[in-house]
């Protein structure tokens, strides 16, 4: 078209050219020339407009060809991504199936084992009909011997029944008793079989990532300048610092390093995020001071907020009060011998809940005990007592079940338990806490640590030698077996046991073992 149009102009420039040179030509000369440049012009533009209706039909052409094309590729795409779905839909129904087989397999387990109680439940009334048969018999002997022992004996009927009553009773009374003890026996050993299975169960099953953190008190300094504008003039910046965070600021000869001090996680946080960014941004004045403090607590709230939702998200509760979220997400800035609590009280959730669904409890209520039990520890620096029992308080106060107060309140001996699933809390608590890795100590406290339970041990009487072992978990204790008898090596294990407790402070629990050998020497000549 644009082609087109300067042939026209050419012409019409051509034309009036044309007509002011040779203004003395007719008019009728001039008239036959342009017609003759406009039918001139006409087949030009009619030849480019069927170039250019040929080439946008080659372009069409092209366009529906690369149209196909990708249309194809995306079939193909389709069919490959259909495939690929079928194909994780059958490995997940094979991973069902595989999983439904183990549930079968339990469940026949669980028959044989109800079948075999139904079979000592049989042989207990066995046993109870065995001597109500023999209690008759024995009435019957008695009738008869009744008169053969008055006459024998010179006794009336009655002191001679009572004297036979006496000896059945006392014959009955022991056969009673010799039962009872193999049946105590047998029950005790059946329930520490499936007590160990149901733990190992629990262990297996979870499989939760663990890593040891510690509280942080330093913020390293790239420079010592830094400390004298932290300081500020007359120390209005440390002050306005420690005013908004409510913390200390130690700031000692140490080379390039600052300590916070403060019982409060979160505030102690608060100061350590605040005073990176003060650092990293240069301005550090009294009112930059205020803004960046008020700026990174709403973010350690929100962070908060987060990490309750995230942790109640993952153990799939539901209905928790956002005050009791607010308070487990507190203890994300809690540790406890180096363990982070918010981790610890999931793992807790999760062990309860496997060992739940292994004796056939609820399992969401248990993940729920277990997951609150340490709840009074974002709280204890604030108010009095134990943190059971502030926990406790503060979960009846916000609508918390009763089984679920009393395990939080139980789980250190505070108060009685209610209920299995108090016991489950204590062994899953027991479990998260004691496994090795776990909790740890710094070196110099670990150490003490050992030298303390064996002076504790080696202070008592008979005692020969004494070994702290398992990294202080264990101590076993050598007693002089001609100063100590069995019935007093029992006596001293639990006379040092109760002694530890009272001495020291320590995680988890500490095995005090007493061993007693006799040795018997001599020489062949």
């Amino acid at each position: 078209m644009i082609e087109i149009m300067l042939i026209l102009l050419g012409l019409l420039v051509g034309a009036g050219a044309g007509f002011f040179v040779g203004s003395s030509r007719s008019r009728s000369r001039a008239q036959e020339i342009e017609d003759e440049a406009r039918k001139r012009a006409q087949r030009d533009a009619e030849g480019l407009l069927e170039d250019a209706r040929k080439q946008g039909a080659q372009l069409r052409h092209e366009a529906e060809a690369e149209a196909a094309k990708q249309r194809k590729a995306a079939d193909e795409e389709g069919q490959r991504e259909h495939k690929a779905r079928k194909e994780e839909w059958d490995k997940q129904e094979a991973r069902l199936l595989k999983r439904e087989e183990k549930l079968d397999e339990r469940a026949r387990e669980f028959d044989r084992k109800q079948d075999a109680l139904l079979e000592e439940e049989k042989k207990l009334q066995s046993l109870r009909q065995s001597i109500e048969d023999r209690s008759r018999n024995l009435k019957e002997r008695e009738a008869g011997l009744s008169e053969q022992l008055e006459a024998i004996a010179g006794l009336t009927r009655e002191q001679a029944r009572d004297q036979v009553i006496e000896a059945v009773v006392a014959e009955a009374r022991l056969d009673a008793a010799r039962v009872a003890r193999q049946i105590e026996e047998q029950a005790l050993e059946e329930a520490d079989r499936r007590a160990k299975k149901v733990l190992a169960v629990a262990v297996q099953r979870y499989a939760g990532e663990y890593a040891t953190e510690r509280c942080v008190s330093v913020i390293s300094l790239p420079n010592d300048d830094l400390k004298g504008r932290i300081i500020g003039r007359e120390g209005r910046n440390i002050r306005a610092i420690e005013a908004a965070t409510g913390v200390d600021f130690i700031i000692d000869d140490t080379p390039e390093a600052i300590t916070i001090s403060c019982f409060d996680p979160v505030r102690r946080e608060i100061a350590r995020l605040s005073v990176e960014r003060l650092l990293a941004d240069g301005r550090i004045h009294p009112s930059r001071i205020e803004e960046v403090v008020e700026k990174t607590r709403a973010e350690i709230d929100q962070t908060i907020r987060e990490a309750g939702e995230q942790a109640a998200f993952e153990l799939g509760l539901t209905g928790l009060h956002p005050e009791i979220l607010r308070m487990m997400g507190r203890l994300k800035y809690r540790t406890s011998y180096g363990q982070n609590i918010w981790s610890h009280s999931i793992e807790v959730g999760f062990l309860c809940g496997l060992m739940a669904g292994e004796l056939g409890l609820n399992v969401k209520l248990a993940r729920r005990a277990g997951f609150l039990h340490d709840l009074g520890k974002a709280m204890d620096h604030e108010m009095e007592g134990g943190h059971a029992i502030i926990g406790a308080n503060f979960c009846k106060k916000h609508g918390e079940d009763e089984l679920i107060v009393n395990a939080i309140a139980a789980h250190h001996d505070e108060v009685k338990q209610a209920s299995v699933i108090a016991h489950l809390v204590i062994a899953a608590d027991a479990l998260s806490g004691a496994r090795p890795g776990a909790r740890r100590e710094i070196l110099e406290s670990y150490v003490k640590r050992l030298e303390d339970l064996e002076r504790i041990s080696s202070d008592f009487d008979g005692v020969e030698r004494s070994y702290a072992i398992q990294a202080g978990r264990e101590v076993r204790v050598i007693v002089q077996h001609g100063r100590v008898n069995d019935d007093q090596a029992s006596q001293l294990s639990r006379e040092i046991a109760r002694r530890i407790e009272r001495e020291m402070t320590y995680p988890g629990q500490i095995k005090v073992t007493v061993i007693r050998e006799t040795r018997a020497t001599e020489l062949a000549r």
